[in-house]
């Protein structure tokens, strides 16, 4: 999408020295992408403590390895 905008010189040159870029477009999109990519971490951030998981993870994983081996031996043709 093209889109014009005005952006204070100084600004768009630390912008640019900071991330590496050679373009002011890609300065550009790898600081959007940045405060995107911050803003998601803050959001799972503000779960902490709000999502409880169940212990339970060996009894599921004894689950999976039974499943599995059902599986291999109904491929393999045994019952």
């Amino acid at each position: 999408m093209r889109t014009t905008m005005s952006l204070d010189d100084k600004l768009m040159k630390e912008l640019m020295d900071v991330t590496g870029a050679a373009t002011k477009t890609e300065a550009v999109h790898l600081a959007i992408a940045e405060f995107i990519r911050r803003k998601k971490l803050e959001g799972l951030k503000a779960l902490s403590g709000k999502v409880r998981i169940a212990d339970n993870w060996q009894e599921l994983e004894e689950l999976e390895l039974k499943e599995q081996q059902k599986r291999e031996r109904h491929r393999r043709g045994h019952r």
